[in-house]
């Protein structure tokens, strides 16, 4: 899963690491371990970095909850949560899709935020009943400011920040088009992407000072990001109202069952040299399974004119097909999700349309660009 290492589940979602958390952490705990080892001498070096993990740890696991707070709004309202993976920037969790209603969508975006905010409300107040001079209160302390910062950040009104799905979940609202609303928090996303590149270059170019280094990196996290999820968002806008149907390739490789072998390399090898895969269909045009080029050099020349193609085709499964009138978003997902190169599209009565593969639904969106207004 793009390099990033899997480490178990929690409440039954898979949990991930990228390996730039692993940076993070050692950065945390050499930070934390050093001020605790100036502020309390008296720990000794060893159990101040011991306590410096543990708080890195303790700020992960905030980041984990926070997620966690998106993860079960979203479950509750019968989205599966495909996984939650920790790297350089904080945490993530992957929906398996969007939010039915613009209200619905709100809630999984403010409830992590939420979360955070709780923490740090429940560790303000347990700390202010510890004697402030002991370790246990620095700690909480820096737990609960931490808290603050992970809420009040998500909150910047921009993709793909929290603050942007909250952005998004209002435009949506206002205007009837989830995709819209999409578009417009993408772009304010960028546009605190640029502010925060700005932050951190013009402090180099006046001072040269690498104090705002960070800064940089989330500029260029929020940039990259919050533009992937407008131009996610005009192609979904685009298949928005199409099916399966639509994209079907107009020369799809179909071949009847009663066939022979040796009408099956005449008529259809030979005049359609890129197809190694076909489908087979019987006398009512219902699809029963499929047959590939390579399948007939297990056969005898001899044997292809007495040789029908359901003697040697293939049985289709269930998860290689899909109905023709599926929205072509969820099988676009279906596609990803699978790691398909193609699907065969039937009609409810089990009659194949043609196949569908990911270049036919590529020049489906060529199409349309080309004809939309300008």
């Amino acid at each position: 899963m793009n390099g990033t290492i899997r480490v178990g589940k929690l409440f039954g979602i898979p949990f991930y690491i990228n390996p730039s958390w692993f940076l993070v952490l050692g950065l945390v705990t050499w930070s934390y371990g050093s001020g605790l080892a100036a502020q309390f001498p008296q720990l000794g070096v060893g159990l101040a970095f011991l306590l410096g993990l543990m708080t890195a740890l303790l700020l992960f696991s905030s980041v984990i909850a926070h997620e966690l707070g998106h993860s079960f709004v979203a479950i509750r309202q019968g989205i599966d949560v495909k996984s939650i993976t920790l790297f350089i920037f904080g945490g993530l969790a992957s929906l398996e899709k969007e939010s039915k209603t613009p209200g619905a969508a709100f809630w999984v975006a403010i409830a992590g935020p939420l979360v955070s905010l709780i923490l740090f409300g429940t560790l303000t107040v347990i700390g202010a009943e510890i004697d402030p001079s002991t370790p246990l209160a620095g700690i909480l302390g820096v737990l609960a400011s931490v808290n603050l910062a992970l809420a009040l950040f998500n909150l910047i009104p921009g993709l793909p920040l929290d603050g942007g799905n909250i952005l998004k979940a209002l435009v949506w609202k206002i205007t009837g088009n989830p995709y819209q609303g999409v578009v417009f928090a993408s772009r304010i996303g960028q546009i605190f992407g640029w502010l925060a590149i700005a932050s951190a270059l013009l402090p180099l170019v006046l001072f040269g000072s690498f104090g705002n280094f960070w800064n940089l990196l989330i500029g260029f996290f929020l940039l990259q990001n919050a533009g992937n999820a407008g131009q996610f968002a005009k192609v979904q806008e685009k298949l928005a109202g199409l099916t399966a149907a639509d994209a079907v390739n107009s020369d799809s490789p179909i071949v009847s069952a009663n066939l022979t072998v040796r009408e099956f390399a005449d008529e259809q090898i030979f005049n359609r040299q890129n197809w190694r895969r076909f489908l087979v269909t019987d006398d009512n045009g219902q699809l029963v399974g499929s047959v590939s080029v390579d399948s007939l050099r297990t056969i005898p020349t001899t044997l292809w004119s007495e040789t029908q193609i359901s003697q040697v085709m293939q049985p289709i499964e269930i998860s290689s097909t899909v109905a023709s009138d599926r929205p072509l978003l969820d099988v676009v997902r279906l596609l990803e999700t699978q790691k398909l190169s193609a699907l065969a599209v039937i009609r409810e009565n089990g009659v194949l349309v043609g196949i569908l593969e990911k270049a036919a639904i590529i020049n489906l969106l060529q199409k349309q660009a080309q004809i939309s207004p300008a």
